[in-house]
């Protein structure tokens, strides 16, 4: 099966497309687009690889679900297209940098520009219906998204993988702590914040530990 997603990773990636599960994936997708609408458009389902290509990976932010409501998906975990007002839990996240860092509140809440510095913004589930959140889950796209953690854990160093909330953090397993940083603390929704995601300072411990290895600090 010929699925496009970006060179560098369709080379570590290619034999999940032949598997039973992600043809069954395929399939479910076909008969979801037939009957309803479905985000991200399609051709932008894959932007999390296309935005930070494997050899630029630095840091692995994971989510569960893309946004459901009409035009704020794009492809990338937390992340909504240009001009879209920010989700909650995108909110949080910018009054947790600005807390961390000082950093000023951003206008747009397109995660593009820290995706281009090597963060993997990575949903578990790739796409969802139209204003029915969880709809795609369990489906085959956490059996794929799953795999990429493996790789990235087997073969890259010293990443920093970012898990907030239970969700995230069972998805975290995989990962090789021995070789890797893991940041863990509650999910940044406002259900939640309040319980560990205000002041866990992980925009200023992943620069740290960036620094640390010889690397370039993200830009938050």
């Amino acid at each position: 099966m010929d699925v496009k997603i970006e060179s560098s990773w369709k080379e570590r990636v290619y034999k999940e497309f032949e598997k039973p599960y992600f043809q069954n994936l395929v399939n479910f997708l076909k008969q979801e687009r037939q009957n309803h609408t479905i985000y991200p458009p399609g051709n932008q389902i894959f932007n999390a690889f296309e935005w930070c290509v494997f050899d630029n990976v630095e840091v692995v932010i994971i989510g569960q679900d893309p946004y459901h409501g009409p035009g704020q998906a794009n492809g990338l975990c937390f992340s909504v297209a240009d001009h879209v007002p920010l989700p909650p839990s995108l909110k949080n996240i910018f009054k947790e940098i600005n807390r961390d860092l000082g950093r000023p509140m951003p206008k747009s809440g397109n995660l593009e520009r820290w995706a281009k510095q090597g963060v993997l913004l990575l949903n578990a589930t790739l796409t969802v219906r139209a204003n029915t959140a969880g709809s795609h889950q369990k489906k085959g796209w956490e059996e794929f998204t799953d795999e990429v953690i493996r790789i990235l854990s087997a073969e890259k160093e010293h990443l920093v993988f970012i898990l907030w909330g239970a969700y995230a953090q069972k998805k975290g397993s995989v990962i090789d702590r021995s070789k890797h940083l893991v940041l863990e603390s509650a999910h940044p929704s406002p259900f939640s914040a309040e319980r560990g995601f205000f002041g866990n300072n992980h925009f200023s411990k992943t620069n740290e530990y960036l620094r640390e290895m010889g690397k370039r600090e993200i830009d938050w």
